[in-house]
């Protein structure tokens, strides 16, 4: 399975219009996955949950995420994380973090439209999170389709492939035995 480099993940997240998917656990214990904007921001994933959002809740309670990060079109790219959310600016101090709000926004939208978005709910208090991407305690792993002439196993993890059949052999480097 393609695995993008350092340099091509580093590019990838910093795409405009990826949605980051964050997923967190109830008070219940059901899961919960959001859909919210993001920015790359000191080697951090970084967003922006506002004040009575029930994942901001989950996550005070329980820092444990699970990040998603994906394209919808070829080649597919995805990154996923396992981490701890840390509060960097608890709801009420986003005149210390503003203009990263605003950047945050213009990743989205124009920024005349961040502008707005921004004066609009200026008087909406929401925390600031991040997850670190170098972290000891976060798990990073990337995919993609194969491109150009790379081996078409490569679509899965050889151990998603059973034993025996064509596909495995390609993934092994043999030569596939036909079907009779």
């Amino acid at each position: 399975m393609p695995k993008m480099t350092d340099t091509e993940v580093a590019a990838f997240l910093a795409e405009r219009r990826h949605l980051l998917r964050v997923a967190t656990v109830d008070a219940d214990g059901m899961p919960r996955n959001v859909p919210i904007w993001y920015i790359i921001d000191a080697n951090r994933i970084v967003f922006t949950p506002r004040l009575h959002s029930v994942f901001l809740a989950n996550m005070m309670r329980n820092p444990r995420v699970g990040l998603t990060i994906d394209e919808a079109d070829l080649p597919y790219r995805k990154v996923t994380v396992q981490g701890f959310a840390e509060l960097l600016h608890p709801p009420g101090a986003d005149d210390e973090w503003r203009d990263l709000y605003r950047a945050i926004a213009a990743r989205y939208v124009s920024q005349e439209a961040a502008d707005d978005y921004v004066l609009n709910t200026i008087d909406q208090p929401r925390a600031l999170l991040g997850v670190a991407l170098d972290d000891a305690t976060s798990r990073v792993s990337c995919w993609r389709m194969p491109v150009g002439d790379e081996a078409a196993s490569g679509i899965w993890a050889r151990r998603y492939f059973l034993d025996g059949t064509a596909m495995a052999a390609v993934a092994d480097g043999d030569t596939p035995t036909s079907r009779t």
